[in-house]
């Protein structure tokens, strides 16, 4: 099994994966490759609810400052604080310890539809 299975992307660099009813969010190898060294993230509270494709993270590197969309609609149910003391994880690794949030979603399977597998997201953006 790949890093990369089940996996699907945004156009905006986001990926979702559903694990155990909820769904990881984080940025694409991808969106880290073109930040460079990241310096800076911050993420929502616990608790905190977002409409698909509102901002839900800011995320600073050594060669800029971008806004983290929020893939599905949802709820967050826990925040990823490692990358947040240490945000050079997410150069590491950003599909196993680079995550950002989990949310609880009831619409999903509705807003994940425009999402591209991985495989896709990766031809469409070479």
């Amino acid at each position: 099994m790949s890093l990369t299975e089940g996996i699907l992307c945004s156009k905006s660099h986001e990926y979702l994966l559903e694990k155990d009813g909820k769904y990881i969010i984080g940025l694409t190898d991808y969106a880290i490759e073109q930040l460079g060294d990241i310096v800076f993230l911050e993420l929502p509270d616990i608790g905190a609810e977002f409409v698909k494709g509102e901002v839900f993270a800011t995320i600073e590197s050594v060669k800029a400052a971008s806004e983290i969309y929020m893939p599905i609609s949802g709820k967050i149910v826990d925040i990823n604080e490692a990358v947040v003391d240490n945000p050079e994880i997410l150069n590491e690794s950003p599909y196993e310890k680079g995550w950002l949030v989990k949310v609880e979603s009831e619409t999903a399977h509705i807003d994940s539809i425009d999402l591209l597998e991985y495989e896709d997201y990766k031809e469409e953006i070479a």
